[in-house]
C-alpha cells in the first residue's frame, strides 16, 4: 500500500472512529415550562432561563380568560378518536347550550382520566368509553396543552424552536404506583412535549414537592428560621398529598418523614354531594340521568352545587342560608319513580339544602384530610412550626377553618398561601431552575436484590429449598423512610454462587414493606436486572469477590458492580426513580 492510499484509509477509519464515539449534543435549553396535569384542573408557567426571575402562570385558555387552570376534560367526536375541544371548550357553561336534538348531541366528555394510574380498585375508577384507552386520553390532553404551549411561547420569543430548546417540569401526586413516571414519559413523548422517550428535556417532582418550594416565598412572611419544620397540603381535586420539610440555611429544603397522600381531593365533595342527592330522588334514577343528561348532571354540580354551596361553605351557621334546589329545572324528575317520586311530589320538585347538609357533605372528606395532616404530624419527629394549605381545595373556607380549629394547640401557624391553585406550576419552576435545593428525600420503598445461601434444615421453609439445596431470599440494601441525601450510595460485598461461574445476574427488587424475607412475596416488584461477565482470571483467581451499590440520584437510581479487589467496573445501568 502506497502512502496515499495509507493516508486515505487513515482518514476513513479515523472518521468512522468519530461516527461511533457516543457524543451528546450540547443542550441550548432557552425556556423552562412547568406542567401541573391535575385530576380535575391543570395549569403550566413559563420562564426564560435568561430572566428567572419573570414566572408567567398562563391564564389563557380557549373559550376563557384571566384564569390559571383550564378543566383536565376532553371531547371527542362520537367515535372517540379524534378531539373536538378540550378544557372549557369541552364542558357545558349554560343549560343553554345543552341540546335537545340527539343528532346534535356529542358523545360525554372524558374527565377524571388521570385516576386511572391510581391504585383505586378498577370498580371505583371513573367512566371511560370502551373504545378509548386510559393513555391515549392523557396523550391526547397533553397534545391539546403542547400546542397551546408553542403557540405561547412563539408569541413570546418568535425564533424559539419547540420543543427542542424548552425543558419541562411535570409534577405527580406523592402515593401513585412506581410505574407514574413512565407513563407520563410516554405520553408526552408522544403529545410532542419531547423528541424521544429517554430525553433529558423532560424532569419530574412530585405534586407536594412543588408546593413546598412554592412556600419558600412565603417563610419568610411568617417568620420561620432556618430548622425550622412545616407541613404543607397540596389539596388538589383528585388527591390530597402531604410533605413534612425542614428549612435549612441557604435556602434548601430537606425532607423530614416520608410524603403521604390519598384521594380525598375536592372532586369527592362533588360525589358526596351527588350521594346526598341519590338518597331522596334514587340512585337508579341519578345514573340514568347521569347517562342520558350528562350535560345537565354536570351544570348541577359545578354551576349549582360548586359556585353556589361549596366555593362558599365556611362552616359557620350565621353565615349560611339554605338554599333550594328545584330539580324541575332539569330532566331528572322523569327518571324518578317510586317512593322517591311520591315524596318529590309532595314538596313540588323542591329540595332544601341547609347547614346540617353541607356539613353531612362536606364532612367525610375534610375528616380524611385532618386524618392525613394528623398522622403526618405524628410520624415526624419534628415541632411543626406552620401548616401551609395549597392547590385548588385549599381556598374552601372550610377546609381552613377545620383544619385551623383540630391543630391550633399543636401548630401555631395554619395558612394559605396567595393564589394557592397556581403553587404546584410556580414550585415546579422553581425545581426546574435549581434541582439542588432539594437536599435529600426520603425513601417510601425498601430496595434490595435476590441473593441465595445453603438452605439450613429446620430453620427455612421446605417448599423454597432448590434442587442443589441452596434458598433464595431479598436481601436489603436500604429501607423504607431511610433519608437519602442526593447520589447516596448503599452498597455490599458478594460472592459469585458457583467458583467457575462466568455470567451472574443481580436482580433489583422494591416493596413497601419496612421489612421483607423473600423476592416472591405479595407487593414486592422487580425494579430490574444487572447482568456482568467475569474474565477467566477472575474465575480462576483469588479475585471473586464483587461490590454491589446502588446509588440514589434526583431523578434515577444507579446500580453498580465492580471487582471489589481490582476495582473495574463489570456493568452499570440506571432506573426511573420513583420519587
Amino acid at each position: 500500500m502506497n502512502k496515499k492510499n495509507k493516508n486515505i484509509k487513515n482518514i476513513k477509519d479515523l472518521i468512522e472512529d468519530i461516527q461511533n464515539l457516543d457524543i451528546k449534543p450540547i443542550k441550548d435549553t432557552r425556556v423552562l415550562v412547568a406542567i401541573d396535569f391535575g385530576t380535575t384542573y391543570s395549569g403550566f408557567a413559563y420562564v426564560h432561563k435568561d430572566n428567572p426571575d419573570n414566572v408567567v402562570v398562563n391564564d389563557s385558555w380557549p373559550g376563557k380568560e384571566g384564569v390559571s387552570k383550564a378543566p383536565t376534560a376532553l371531547q371527542y367526536d362520537k367515535k372517540y378518536n379524534k378531539v373536538i375541544n378540550w378544557g372549557y371548550t369541552a364542558l357545558v357553561e349554560d343549560l343553554d347550550e345543552v341540546s335537545d336534538d340527539s343528532e346534535e348531541q356529542c358523545p360525554r366528555p372524558v374527565e377524571l382520566f388521570k385516576l386511572h394510574i391510581s391504585d383505586l380498585p378498577e370498580n371505583e375508577k371513573p367512566w371511560l368509553p370502551s373504545k378509548l384507552n386510559y393513555k391515549k386520553a392523557i396523550e391526547d390532553y397533553l397534545t391539546q396543552m403542547s400546542n397551546l404551549i408553542k403557540k405561547t411561547l412563539k408569541k413570546r420569543w418568535p425564533t424559539l424552536i419547540f420543543p427542542q430548546q424548552v425543558d419541562f417540569v411535570l409534577t405527580i401526586p406523592a402515593e401513585w404506583p412506581p410505574h407514574t413516571t413512565g407513563i407520563m414519559r410516554e405520553c408526552a413523548c408522544k403529545a410532542g412535549l419531547i423528541t424521544s422517550f429517554d430525553s433529558d428535556h423532560l424532569d419530574f417532582t412530585t405534586e407536594p414537592e412543588a408546593a413546598a418550594l412554592h412556600c419558600l416565598t412565603v417563610v419568610n412572611q411568617h417568620n420561620l428560621r432556618p430548622r425550622d419544620s412545616f407541613l404543607v397540603a397540596d389539596c388538589g381535586g383528585g388527591t390530597v398529598d402531604l410533605t413534612s420539610r425542614k428549612l435549612l440555611p441557604g435556602g434548601l429544603l430537606s425532607e423530614i418523614t416520608e410524603r403521604a397522600g390519598y384521594l380525598c381531593g375536592s372532586t369527592f365533595v362533588d360525589k358526596e354531594f351527588l350521594s346526598w342527592l341519590g338518597r331522596r330522588v334514587g340512585f337508579q334514577a341519578l345514573e340514568k340521568f347521569k347517562s342520558n343528561c350528562y350535560g345537565q348532571m354536570q351544570y348541577l354540580v359545578q354551576r349549582f352545587f360548586c359556585t353556589r354551596i361549596k366555593f362558599k361553605f365556611s362552616g359557620e351557621p350565621t353565615e349560611y342560608r339554605t338554599i333550594k334546589l328545584n330539580l324541575q329545572q332539569y330532566d331528572l324528575p322523569k327518571y324518578v319513580t317510586g317512593e322517591h317520586r311520591k315524596k318529590m311530589e309532595e314538596t313540588g320538585w323542591v329540595l332544601k339544602i341547609d347547614f346540617n347538609s353541607v356539613k353531612e357533605i362536606f364532612d367525610p372528606v375534610i375528616d380524611q384530610i385532618i386524618k392525613l395532616i394528623n398522622d403526618q404530624l405524628n410520624f415526624s419527629n419534628e415541632k411543626c412550626t406552620a401548616i401551609f394549605l395549597v392547590g385548588g381545595f385549599s381556598e374552601s373556607p372550610y377546609l381552613l377553618r377545620r383544619v385551623k380549629e383540630t391543630f391550633k394547640y399543636r401548630v401555631p401557624i395554619t395558612a394559605a398561601p396567595a393564589i394557592p391553585i397556581a403553587a404546584i406550576v410556580r414550585g415546579a419552576i422553581m425545581y426546574g431552575l435549581n434541582p439542588n435545593i432539594i437536599r435529600d428525600r426520603i425513601l417510601k420503598w425498601t430496595y434490595g436484590i435476590g441473593v441465595c445461601r445453603k438452605w439450613v434444615d429446620g430453620k427455612d421453609d421446605i417448599n423454597r429449598r432448590t434442587a442443589d439445596g441452596l434458598i433464595f431470599y431479598f436481601y436489603e440494601l436500604a429501607k423504607r423512610g431511610k433519608k437519602v441525601e442526593v447520589n447516596q450510595k448503599f452498597w455490599e460485598e458478594f460472592l459469585p454462587i458457583r467458583s467457575n461461574q462466568n455470567v451472574a445476574s443481580f436482580n433489583i427488587y422494591y416493596t413497601p414493606k419496612h421489612n421483607a424475607k423473600y423476592c416472591n412475596e405479595p407487593e414486592m416488584k422487580q425494579l430490574g436486572t444487572l447482568r456482568i461477565v467475569r474474565s477467566n482470571n477472575e474465575r480462576s483467581g483469588i479475585n471473586k469477590r464483587i461490590e454491589f451499590s446502588l446509588t440514589f440520584g434526583r431523578m434515577e437510581i444507579k446500580a453498580t458492580a465492580k471487582n471489589k479487589e481490582t476495582g473495574k467496573i463489570y456493568n452499570e445501568t440506571t432506573f426511573i426513580l420513583d420519587i
